[in-house]
């Protein structure tokens, strides 16, 4: 039923709870598990100061998409990770689209600020556009 996990993280305690639960999927249904970071950079422009901020996100993403890649491989699950940037929504579902992902499994609190209440949750518009089911994971309210 399920042979390409999409589990799009940013690193917070909502994706690692969220891991957890793909790895179990990915367990039962002897599947593949897609690890993928997106750089936000709606706000963004050109500047040398943005490129800079730009360059420290993907560092972020790189140590936060390795550091889930391996707890993947712990578990003998094979593992794929990637790096985008972009609107972190629209680029989680143009990959679920790529990689023929069967579902996808988020937290549903990450990192977030202003922008998660001027413009919604990127796991609410997931949910909301995604063509495959999106498996939601609350985090643990005392972790």
């Amino acid at each position: 039923m399920y042979d390409r996990i999409l589990f799009p993280t940013d690193g917070s305690d909502g994706a690692e709870t969220a891991l957890e639960h793909a790895l179990d999927l990915a367990a039962v249904h002897d599947a593949a598990i897609h690890v993928l970071f997106v750089v936000n950079t709606t706000y963004l422009g050109g500047s040398a100061a943005e490129a800079t901020t730009v360059d420290a996100l993907r560092t972020t993403g790189e140590t936060t998409v390795e550091e889930s890649a391996d707890r993947v491989r712990d578990r003998g699950v094979d593992v794929t990770t990637t790096i985008r940037s972009g609107e972190p929504y629209r680029e989680i579902l143009d990959y679920a689209d790529e990689a023929a992902a069967d579902v996808i499994v988020m937290g549903t609190h990450g990192r977030r600020g202003l922008d998660r209440y001027l413009l919604g949750s990127v796991t609410e518009k997931v949910v909301r556009a995604a063509d495959v089911p999106v498996l939601t994971v609350r985090a643990d309210e005392e972790g």
